[in-house]
């Protein structure tokens, strides 16, 4: 082989070693050699858009801080229709405690369907039905997690880290039975230091990691909105500054902060941008 045609069939070869790196950069994760499933993103909602934010008193102080005059600004400037509308939920007015945690989200929308109805409050199908978006969240109260029991239930109103994964689990596969509809879920809000325990608030951490590492994945249409990253500025406890006092709602102030980036996380997912856009919303 003459020198010249050597050069030639070098030059080939580290043409196509070039490519195939390039290929496999993209094909795997970094580091890792584990090939990462491609996500096609969700086509963006077209037309009129229903969207039913669920809530008690915590989502009603950021309702208030202006999450409906956001998405109205956002209709206005981008010439969409977005229809966003409150409701607490549940209701309580057919005798439901005052209670919105796994478990209850649980029996109200995996124990009970279709027909089936705990005290009056409507189910998933219901809700399915009413919406195309469906923001749902939990209370403060979601944070008090006690010590695993060693006897975990789907069913158990016990406040656990592995009773609140049971519930998420069954919770999750109901959720993809409505493919149609989209789902946005905040995680827990956070309770000030003075109303939990160092213990609690670290279960309580330690549970929504796992929500945002492992329970939420790619390429369904159930999404995450991190109300917790916000709250607790990445710590343990609802920082004083965003607290009413050593209550843990959220103050005003501190409501009318996050409302825009809430507001801004449900354009995002109806917009196809729900895998891809900040969790925060900012």
């Amino acid at each position: 082989m003459t020198s010249a045609r050597l050069a030639s069939r070098l030059a080939s070869l580290a043409a196509a070693v070039a490519v195939l790196t390039a290929l496999g950069g993209t094909a795997c994760s970094s580091g890792a050699g584990t090939p990462q499933r491609a996500i096609d993103p969700p086509p963006a909602l077209s037309g009129s858009v229903r969207v039913g934010y669920l809530h008690h008193s915590t989502g009603g102080n950021v309702w208030a801080g202006g999450v409906s005059e956001a998405v109205a600004a956002w209709n206005t400037a981008h010439a969409t229709d977005y229809a966003i509308g409150e409701r607490s939920y549940p209701d309580t007015g057919g005798g439901y405690p005052w209670a919105n945690y796994p478990y209850d989200y649980w029996n109200l929308w995996v124990a009970h369907q279709g027909a089936s109805h705990d005290r009056g409050e409507l189910n998933l199908d219901d809700l399915a039905q009413a919406y195309d978006v469906i923001v749902w969240k939990h209370c403060f109260p979601v944070s008090s997690v006690e010590p695993d029991d060693g006897a975990p239930s789907v069913s158990s109103p016990t406040q656990t880290i592995a009773n609140y994964r049971l519930q998420y689990t069954a919770l999750k596969a109901r959720l993809h039975e409505f493919p149609e509809v989209r789902f946005v879920l905040w995680t827990g809000a956070a309770l000030t230091a003075e109303q939990t325990t160092p213990e609690a608030a670290a279960r309580a951490r330690d549970f929504f990691a796992w929500v945002r590492g492992t329970w939420d994945e790619p390429g369904d249409n159930v999404y995450l909105w991190d109300f917790q990253a916000l709250e607790t500025e990445g710590g343990l406890y609802l920082a004083p500054a965003h607290a009413e006092g050593t209550d843990s709602h959220p103050n005003a102030s501190f409501s009318a902060e996050v409302a825009p980036l809430v507001a801004r996380r449900i354009v995002d997912v109806i917009e196809g941008r729900g895998d891809t856009g900040s969790l925060t919303g900012q």
